[in-house]
This record gives C-alpha cells, sequence and structure tokens, in this order.
C-alpha cells in the first residue's frame, strides 16, 4: 500500500534548511490501522503530509500503491489523492452555510463523476455516520462530534484505497471521540487502510499497529 524508504524533510529557514525528519522507513500494509504518536514537533503532521501525496520529501522515497510519488508532477499527485487518499483533520473544514448533503457533494465537485451517483454515494456516506436524518441541516447547527462524522462521512463517499486523519478528535468531547472511533473502526474492518496520528493513547485500542514518534524519529512501541 505505502513504503517510505530511506524519507527525509527538512524545511527552509533564514539561517538554513533544518531538518524535522530524520530518514524513514515506514510501511503501511493494506488492512491496517496504523496509529502514531508523539509530542508536538516530533514530526508526525510531517509523515502524515508525505503519506496523505500532501507533500514531497527532501530525500527518499515514498512508494504508493507500486508507484514511486517522490518524482510525480503536480498533476499526478492531485488527480491520485482525489481518487486514492481520504483526509479527515482536526479542523473540520466545513461550509457552515451549506447544507450536511451538500458539504458531503463537495467531495465530488472536480471529479468526473454522475450527478445522481454522487448523491447516492454521499447519502449513503452519511448514513453509515448515523447522519441521515441531518442531511438538509446547514452544518454551522451540528455539534463538534457530528461536524467531524460529516467531515469522515466526505472523505469515503468516494472509498479512498487509504485515509489519513490527523488529530480527528482534538476537539471533540469523551463521547464524540468514541463515536468518532467505533466510525473508523467499521470502516476499517470493511477494508479501509487507515493512518491516525494522535496525542490520545487513548485510542491505540482501536488499532492494529503503533509506532512513536519522537525528535523526528519513528520508533516502535513498548
Amino acid at each position: 500500500m505505502l513504503e517510505m524508504k530511506a524519507v527525509e524533510k527538512s524545511f527552509p529557514t533564514p539561517t538554513g534548511p533544518v531538518r524535522v525528519l530524520q530518514p524513514t522507513d515506514l510501511e503501511v500494509k493494506a488492512g491496517d490501522f496504523l496509529a502514531i504518536t508523539g509530542p508536538s514537533g516530533s514530526g508526525k503532521t510531517t509523515l502524515l503530509m508525505l503519506a496523505a501525496l500532501l507533500s514531497r520529501p527532501s530525500k527518499g522515497a515514498v512508494v504508493f500503491d507500486g508507484d514511486d510519488v517522490s518524482s510525480k508532477d503536480e498533476a499526478w499527485l492531485c488527480r491520485h489523492r482525489k481518487y486514492r487518499v481520504g483526509m479527515v483533520f482536526q479542523k473540520f473544514c466545513l461550509l457552515p452555510h451549506r447544507t450536511v448533503l451538500e458539504n458531503v457533494l463537495f467531495r465530488f465537485r472536480y471529479l468526473d463523476h454522475d450527478p445522481d451517483e454522487a448523491r447516492t454515494r454521499s447519502l449513503e456516506a452519511l448514513r453509515a455516520m448515523g447522519l441521515e436524518s441531518k442531511v438538509d441541516q446547514p452544518a454551522r447547527l451540528l455539534s463538534s462530534g457530528e461536524m467531524q462524522r460529516v467531515a469522515i462521512a466526505r472523505a469515503v463517499a468516494l472509498p479512498p484505497r487509504f485515509l489519513v486523519a490527523d488529530e480527528p478528535t482534538g476537539n471533540l468531547d469523551r463521547e464524540s471521540t468514541l463515536r468518532v472511533m467505533d466510525c473508523f473502526k467499521r470502516l476499517n474492518a470493511e477494508g479501509l487502510t487507515m493512518l491516525l496520528v494522535t496525542h490520545n493513547e487513548e485510542l491505540l485500542n482501536y488499532c492494529s499497529r503503533h509506532l512513536v514518534c519522537r525528535g523526528g524519529a519513528l520508533q516502535k512501541s513498548k
């Protein structure tokens, strides 16, 4: 599914480049539910951005479904992000004055999809998230937990090969957190490969594998 080979990431600063990700090897196999934990500034989100094809490594190779994506042009990356990768973030990134259904339909906005099929897929994703009664409500009227489930529905309405989630429960109360994680667990059981970045070690029980990021380097959990 996803392999990183001696991947490094550096960012320019006025005093020279700063390396935030040390040479890293990582393999995510089809069907995995991998969690990465670690303190703030340890490189977790940088790693996730590479996995989501939103960033390029400074050195090394990122291989996704057999394709070395490290040297692909932006048009190729954009196309494969659209069809292969679903993304969920701590901020829900919803359109507050649009309905729940319209927010999920936005997933299809720049894709060559039949409108009726897009609507059917969006409604199915919302039903799977337990939101079928909310489809016509403006997103701004939802609770935080409901907003995050809308974001998940949007990410999976066009079924991705791989779902990445960056602190998806960071703004949620415990009840909403458990409900979102139950959604993730169900999606994984249905065959979706997942990478979760989190500070919350209580969530590790939902995951099949766990790695720790410290100082820009990945370590096996104890």
